[in-house]
């Protein structure tokens, strides 16, 4: 947990270029608005797309961390086998109502006829999204790549734990981008209200690299990570 953020403390957190990678992607859809003209509409599709790549990542952490398991001798690793499968339903089931509400919130006059007809909507809603969420997949992707293979999360979670990491993280930032969006679409001024949209992913991207930092920080100073001590 974090006791106390302080400036000290950001700047420890955006030392490691990891860090600063995921804010210039955070800040990335501000090209959106200026080079396409994004309104609400995309903006929040694309953070609901990004809730999927989150979801996919997750999964893949569970088998990884189950496996790493039992390579150590732990059976009880198998049981990634049974949760990565029931955290796909689960979690998969929590983004399609979200995503319904928002879809509809965004166009009373669409018809969905499905996950995929969801997906399709949110990928077809601006121009160039695929852009930024490619962009998104990759940052996503660097992070597994350093944190979870490289500096060794992969030894120090379960599958439980993993399967349970992603929840607190995607209900608070629903909420954040339920009020974000209804003040982006009710905003007589629509620039400043997808602005602030960003900005408040960008707080809440902020606030998850500041949680990183601090858990990286207990691990170095119980002796765990030793690699990861220079940053």
């Amino acid at each position: 947990m974090i006791s106390k953020i302080s400036p000290a403390l950001i700047a420890r957190a955006y030392a490691d270029p990891l860090s600063r990678l995921n804010l210039a992607v955070d800040f990335l859809p501000i090209l959106a608005i200026f080079l396409f003209g994004w309104g609400a509409t995309p903006l929040v599709a694309l953070y609901w797309l990004e809730n999927l790549v989150i979801g996919a990542f997750a999964a893949i952490r569970i088998l990884g961390s189950g496996l790493a398991m039992m390579k150590r001798g732990d059976s009880t690793g198998a049981a990634a086998f049974f949760l990565a499968p029931f955290f796909c339903f689960h979690y998969g089931f929590f983004c399609w109502g979200h995503g319904i509400f928002i879809a509809t919130f965004a166009d009373l006059e669409m018809d969905l006829t499905g996950p995929i007809g969801l997906i399709d909507w949110a990928l077809g809603s601006g121009p160039g999204i695929g852009f930024f969420l490619a962009a998104i997949i990759a940052a996503n992707l660097a992070v597994f790549a350093v944190d979870f293979i490289g500096r060794g999360e992969i030894d120090r979670t379960g599958p439980g734990e993993e399967m349970g990491a992603p929840y607190g993280r995607i209900f608070t930032l629903h909420i954040a981008i339920i009020l974000g969006a209804a003040f982006a679409f009710g905003s007589d001024d629509p620039l400043m209200g997808v602005l602030l949209l960003i900005l408040i992913r960008v707080a809440f991207g902020m606030f998850g690299e500041i949680r990183r930092r601090t858990k990286r920080d207990a691990q170095l100073a119980e002796g765990v990570a030793p690699a990861a001590a220079e940053l």
